[in-house]
């Protein structure tokens, strides 16, 4: 057995100790009580680990849009358990010595704690709902549609970000703020987003900008979910009852995707985050009422993260030619 494996089973068997000894004896009922949340998680928490959707990305809208769960619920239950299953797939990154960007990773950080405290707290309470899931969906939309125009030609890819000074640093710790707060009202965002300004600018290959997209998300889910055990509140009897229902699962699920992740091209990566995307869209435009106030701010981010994409997408200041994709 390798070491990242035998880790991978270390980890899950000690997670499921300490999560039988908090439960027991209601341990199966819980799981029970709440199997749609644990079966939401199996592929919430693998998507999680494999791709640079965090599990609040299938997590929120599946409970907001299907099971009809609260959103600011479902927002709190997607940070709790991000901070387990995405701090899993962390731990199996690093002991698998995968490739991240750390740098990114923190000023990103930085500037997703401001973003997540001023999402949560300031903003949360002034948007709708249904405005909530829309603007999440216009925002991945636009990513979605960039990278398949970015994918239709040949493609030039760095494994790390040819320079970094005062501009690269203000221009992440930007990204990780808007990232921050979109977290903040979703459970979700920081990795979306900082994941496309390291592919669609920095050019780096999607198999480094995905691992460090996770271990982004777990920790900012660590703030968020701090912030709201001991500031904000939310964590209630019955969300946490949802976390324990899917914490077995995600300690497995996420290190899973993680591992899966370093055995997929850059191409299939791309293809898969498009398929997630494009989901998230017909589901929102099926399950959202769309009222004319939801349709024009949604289209204007739509239009606003399209152009700032585009943007990236056909800037050469970080092409160095390290490598080539088509």
């Amino acid at each position: 057995m390798n070491k990242p494996l035998l880790f991978s089973v270390f980890l899950t068997i000690i997670t499921w100790g300490i999560w039988y000894g908090y439960t027991s004896p209601d341990s199966l009922a819980i799981i029970d009580q709440n199997w749609p949340v644990t079966l939401t998680m199996v592929f919430g928490s693998f998507i999680a680990g494999a791709t640079s959707e965090g599990g609040g990305a299938i997590a929120f809208p599946v409970f907001t849009k299907v099971l009809h769960m609260p959103p600011f619920d479902a927002k709190v239950f997607s940070l709790a358990i991000q901070s387990i299953g995405m701090m899993a797939a962390t731990l199996t990154i690093v002991v698998m010595r995968v490739k991240v960007e750390w740098r990114i990773i923190l000023w990103a950080s930085l500037g997703g704690a401001i973003g997540v405290l001023i999402g949560s707290v300031f903003i949360s309470p002034l948007l709708s709902a249904a405005l909530v899931k829309m603007l999440f969906t216009s925002m991945v939309f636009s990513f979605a549609l960039t990278l398949i125009l970015l994918n239709w030609k040949q493609r030039f890819y760095n494994n790390n970000i040819p320079f970094f000074g005062g501009q690269e640093k203000l221009l992440i710790l930007v990204a990780g703020f808007f990232g921050g707060t979109m977290t903040g009202l979703v459970g979700t965002g920081i990795d979306i987003i900082c994941f496309s300004v390291m592919v669609l600018l920095f050019r780096l290959t999607e198999k480094v900008s995905t691992p460090t997209s996770v271990v982004l998300m777990a920790f900012n889910s660590w703030v968020g979910f701090a912030l709201h055990v001991f500031v904000i509140g939310g964590f209630t009897s019955e969300v946490k009852d949802y976390w324990l229902a899917a914490i077995p699962v995600v300690v497995v699920g996420a290190p899973f995707g993680a591992y899966v992740c370093t055995r997929l091209n850059n191409q299939t990566i791309a293809t898969i985050l498009i398929g997630l995307i494009f989901i998230e869209f017909i589901s929102s435009l099926y399950l959202i009422p769309l009222t004319d106030e939801i349709i024009s701010i949604s289209s204007m981010v739509f239009f606003l993260f399209l152009s700032i994409y585009y943007q990236f997408s056909v800037s050469k200041k970080y092409v160095v030619n390290v490598g080539r994709e088509g």
